[in-house]
């Protein structure tokens, strides 16, 4: 038993060794959240002694994380902000796209309106239009909900679908994209947006329109072929002095079986 316990510290120093640098931190994008999820429980089953952590919170979250150096990978659903760039200038920042998404506009499944233009989103979020009626629905409050201005998606939404205009005070903040789903699940007059990997039989997406003749449905395949009007890359962001550390988990993500989850979740693979 002594021998054992003797030889214990030293097959602790081997294993310390084999596994250098594998205590990964990720941070971030909620969107990018179940997929870093799945690709670290991957990962670490593939990989021993691995430990690769992954919390949500926003891209917002996760660049002021990657800033104050309290992550090893940032998730965002956007690119830098200029700011944001200058603050990170001498970290030698790496930048790696690890899939694509589609933003999806829902509302509960109650309701009858299938198809909404980018002006109309625009007006709803904005606040210039607060019942259903005014875009072909029922006599039914509006009840918008967006995540929170830490989000990537909050930020894309603003500047791709709402002409960067202010949203409206009466939009309802929500801390994660789970609680917009359950939300819009659970309100006849809800309307919020969502990654495609969010879509399920508890909300009802609806067909987005940038030109107000064609109408499309976010799915894998209108992102893939561009017809969708409202998708974005998803990034990995990392600091160059991190990068032997990372490597191995990024190199994964990017590989053809880590690219698989991509589209398993319900993203767009970069291959």
């Amino acid at each position: 038993m002594k021998k054992a316990l003797l030889l214990l510290p030293a097959a602790l120093l081997l294993f310390a060794f084999v596994n250098p640098g594998t205590d990964i931190t990720v941070k971030g994008s909620d969107t990018v959240l179940p997929l870093s999820t799945k690709e670290a429980e991957t990962f670490m089953k593939k990989t021993p002694g691995a430990s690769v952590t992954v919390v949500g919170g926003g891209s917002g979250v996760g660049i002021t994380a990657l800033i104050d150096g309290t992550t090893d990978i940032c998730m965002s659903s956007r690119d830098l902000k200029m700011e944001e760039k200058l603050k990170l200038k001498e970290k030698n920042i790496k930048q790696v796209t690890i899939g694509f998404d589609a933003l999806a506009i829902i509302v509960n499944p109650a309701n009858k309106v299938k198809e909404l233009t980018r002006e109309q989103l625009e007006k709803i979020f904005t606040g210039a239009v607060t019942n259903w009626k005014e875009v072909g629905g029922d006599d039914e409050k509006i009840v918008a909900y967006s995540r929170e201005s830490s989000s990537g998606t909050y930020e894309f939404m603003k500047e791709h679908v709402m002409a960067k205009k202010n949203y409206a005070s009466t939009v309802l903040s929500m801390p994660a994209t789970g609680a917009i789903v359950q939300s819009v699940s659970q309100t006849k007059g809800a309307i919020g947006y969502v990654g495609l990997a969010y879509l399920n039989k508890t909300i009802k997406p609806v067909a987005v329109s940038f030109d107000g003749k064609t109408f499309v449905l976010p799915s894998i395949k209108t992102a893939k072929d561009k017809s969708y009007p409202v998708s974005r890359p998803l990034y990995y962001i990392y600091a160059g002095s991190s990068e032997a550390k990372v490597k191995g988990f990024v190199d994964f993500v990017l590989s053809k079986d880590g690219q698989k989850h991509v589209e398993e979740v319900g993203y767009i693979s970069v291959k």
